[in-house]
């Protein structure tokens, strides 16, 4: 499975993005995928996953503010970020699983005014 991830940038407070991550290879083995991040200095940390099944959660502090979602016609995950804040700063992981992790490179998210 190979994993590729776009849409990260320079964001204002308060601001939005929208991330994508194009999945390809072994796709119909996906049991989930999800985005993960890490900050300087930081662990990466879970930001949100979504099951084949459609079952999503998140990191308690992404709750109300980011969506997972997916398109499975086009093979790719979403995450819509609203309300970001200085600490979303990071850069963002596209991770997908089967009976092995497997993972993207990351698009560097900048929130700063």
């Amino acid at each position: 499975v190979q994993l590729q991830a776009s849409g990260g940038g320079l964001v204002q407070p308060g601001g939005s993005l929208r991330l994508s991550c194009a999945a390809s290879g072994r796709i119909f083995s996906i049991n989930g995928m999800g985005w993960y991040r890490q900050a300087p200095g930081k662990e990466r940390e879970l930001v949100a996953r979504i099951t084949s099944g459609g079952s999503t959660n998140y990191a308690d502090s992404m709750k109300g503010r980011f969506t997972i979602s997916r398109d499975n016609a086009k093979n790719t995950l979403y995450l819509q970020m609203n309300s970001l804040k200085p600490e979303d700063t990071a850069v963002y992981y596209c991770n997908a699983w089967d009976y092995m992790n497997y993972w993207g490179k990351g698009t560097l998210v900048t929130v700063s005014s």
